[in-house]
């Protein structure tokens, strides 16, 4: 979404770049496994549930593991969904596929690109469970199902004289999540985080935009 030069009689202005993040997964793991467990974390800024319920986990954590869990949450969520807003680190990753496996340093790289997750702090073992697969199973055809067809149906066109003012404010990334109703936070200098049920309605998408200006 970029061009050297103006195009006559485009609307889009030619150096706006404006990246959509819809698979974030770090923080898809970690709105399954807030249901999927029923964990009650504390926090006042918190995303709504999933638009899609996942069934319950086939087996739950004992009294003092969810403690921990419901008080790692909401410090994993921020960090999560920081991460997700940063500017895509593109000299990393080619630093990265040319390295080999065991290369000093690779761990590191791997763990700057892809950020804070769950699995650093309490490993695999929550995502070992049919609920989890059944929704990782089905997420990417979901996403693909609620893509836009034509380029005037994208949230982005459709929605060009709010975008313009918030880009102007530095937008740069919309991370969206997919979670019920209405749902917008900023989640660092230049990106929003948001509901794809805010980010398909287009009053509720002017408003989100209109947040960051």
């Amino acid at each position: 979404m970029r061009s050297v030069n103006p195009i006559p009689g485009n609307p889009w202005p030619h150096d706006m770049v404006i990246r959509v993040q819809d698979s974030p997964w770090a923080l898809y793991e970690l709105l399954w496994l807030r249901e999927a467990h029923g964990l009650q974390p504390a926090g006042d800024d918190l995303p709504p549930l999933l638009a899609r319920t996942p069934s319950p986990a086939s087996t739950s954590p004992d009294a003092a593991t969810r403690a921990r869990w419901e008080s790692a949450w909401t410090r994993l969520w921020r960090a999560a969904s920081a991460h997700a807003g940063r500017e895509q680190d593109h000299e990393g990753h080619a630093r990265l596929i040319a390295m080999k496996p065991g290369d000093p340093g690779r761990t590191e790289l791997l763990h700057h690109i892809i950020g804070p997750t769950w699995r650093d702090e309490f490993g695999d073992e929550a995502f070992d469970d049919p609920s989890y697969t059944q929704r990782e199973r089905s997420t990417p055809e979901e996403r693909a199902a609620a893509r836009p067809r034509t380029l005037a149906d994208n949230p982005e066109h459709r929605d060009l004289e709010a975008l313009i003012p918030a880009w102007r404010a530095g937008l740069t990334t919309i991370v969206t999540i997919p979670c019920r109703g209405e749902h917008t936070r900023r989640i660092g200098d230049n990106a929003l985080l948001t509901t794809a049920a805010t980010r398909a309605d287009s009053a509720a998408y002017r408003r989100a935009l209109a947040s960051f200006v």
